[in-house]
């Protein structure tokens, strides 16, 4: 028997019924349905952090960095929309989060910071673990990456980068998502070996209060490095520079409009919706109604939507309407919104049209990017005493430089999905290899389904399809 620098056998095979590939939010959900069901399973969760259930999204520790989504949109029961109000009516209620009292609204209307809404999904695991414990199925956290995959006839079979062998009837990968920030890149522009992470407030202390800062991206991890810095107690210019100069607006809460879409199915073409929506759109503000109204109607249909569109359709929409849709639909919560106003009102905060092209070389500790601005045709250089990649999630996996998404590509275990956002399955998360075969034990969820669904990153979106999984997996 051999054994590793950590001592662990690398000759030995760990089994069990199902391995969920990654622990954050899309793991833990699923990890949760499927210890509430009947029957006797063992689940294992292969998640490099400490922790289950919170993920890149909700490990973060600032109360300043909430959620874009108020406690009534944010449920992780797919069979009740109030889950996360009454959860934080009882935290609250115990004398947590003492904070929440600065938002001035009713619970259902709080948007609770990030990492307690972390604590939140862990305690429904545990809840859920308890009642599987009945049936005597088991969760168990496995500390580790997977750096390979391979499929057999009867089982899945993973390896990790620690030298352990984990062996399941069907696996599942819930990879969560690969934000640009905190991804290697492939190519060699360097950047984010350049750039301070958009979350890490400590790093951001060390700098001069009354210096430059550069910004790449100006959506929502654009808003929470804005937040960052002021809470780190950054009070100097802050750049940002986007292609299409657009920030998102700000999350409001909107009478309940009619569902457009639900009566006329006739509409199936973005042109169509788009078309639609502004009419609707135009309607509400002629009445006085939040034009917020008719655009939260159209998320319950987007999947629907983007799934029947062709790929010229779904091409015409990202080159033409993305931009739009994300800084209408992803949008800020009230406190950070509010704080970005403010900042670019009092002129510290500039919004800038420009394309990112490249790094230039470090002169006197100093940071310089080469940007090329909307409307001219030579670049010019800017510079600043640190630089911060806001520039969003990366979906496409070709460009992921993970050990995992590259073997499963270069295995053709799975191919790129529509557009190359995420990865390719069927419409019950079975895989699709580079041959189109549609994989038997081999399963996915949440953001790498991107291209399947276009919005697979909600929670409740998540929370849907962790339910459906796991109902197809256990039966």
């Amino acid at each position: 028997m051999t054994e590793t620098q950590s001592g662990r056998a690398t000759d030995a095979i760990r089994h069990a019924d199902i391995l969920i590939v990654g622990g954050g939010l899309s793991g833990a959900m699923l990890a949760a349905q499927l210890l509430r069901l009947p029957g006797k399973r063992q689940v294992l969760v292969i998640e490099p952090r400490a922790e289950l259930g919170r993920g890149e999204a909700y490990s973060a520790v600032e109360l300043g960095h909430t959620l874009n989504g108020n406690a009534a949109r944010m449920s992780v029961d797919p069979d009740n929309a109030d889950d996360l109000t009454q959860w934080l009516t009882e935290h609250i209620e115990a004398g947590g989060w003492p904070e929440s009292d600065e938002q001035h609204v009713s619970v259902s209307e709080l948007f609770p910071p990030r990492g307690l809404f972390g604590v939140y999904v862990q305690q429904r695991l545990a809840e859920a673990q308890a009642a599987g414990a009945v049936n005597g199925s088991t969760v168990e956290h496995v500390r580790g990456e997977v750096v390979d995959l391979q499929t057999r006839a009867d089982s899945v079979l993973l390896s990790l980068s620690d030298g352990q062998r984990l062996q399941g009837a069907y696996a599942v990968l819930a990879t969560g998502m690969f934000p640009a920030a905190r991804t290697p890149q492939t190519e060699t522009s360097g950047l984010n070996a350049a750039a301070l992470d958009p979350w890490d407030v400590a790093v951001m202390r060390r700098l001069d209060p009354q210096s430059t800062v550069l910004i790449i991206g100006s959506g929502l991890t654009m808003v929470d490095a804005v937040v960052s810095l002021e809470q780190a107690g950054h009070r100097g210019p802050i750049e940002v520079f986007s292609r299409h100069g657009l920030l998102p607006h700000v999350r409001r809460q909107p009478p309940v409009w009619v569902d457009f879409l639900a009566d006329d199915p006739g509409i199936r073409t973005p042109r169509q919706l788009v078309r639609e929506l502004r009419r609707h759109c135009r309607d509400a503000i002629a009445q006085g109604i939040d034009w917020q109204a008719p655009l939260d109607t159209v998320r319950a249909h987007i999947g629907r939507l983007w799934n029947q569109a062709t790929d010229v359709q779904r091409r015409q929409f990202v080159r033409h309407v993305r931009p739009w849709w994300e800084s209408h639909h992803h949008r800020s919560p009230p406190l950070s919104a509010e704080l970005v106003a403010r900042l670019h009102k009092e002129g510290r905060l500039r919004i800038q049209a420009a394309s990112f092209k490249g790094l230039e070389p470090t002169v006197g500790g100093q940071v310089s990017i080469r940007i090329r601005r909307r409307g001219e045709a030579e670049t010019s250089v800017v510079s600043g005493a640190a630089l911060i990649n806001s520039s969003g999630i990366e979906y496409d996996w070709r460009r992921v430089a993970r050990p995992l998404p590259q073997q499963l590509l270069a295995r053709g275990l799975v191919r790129p999905g529509p557009l190359a956002l995420g990865i390719a399955a069927a419409v019950d998360g079975a895989v699709l290899g580079a041959d189109e075969h549609i994989a038997s034990r081999l399963f996915a969820m949440g953001p790498p389904l991107r291209g399947m669904w276009w919005e697979s990153t909600a929670v409740t979106d998540v929370a849907s399809q962790a339910k459906a999984l796991a109902a197809r997996l256990a039966g």
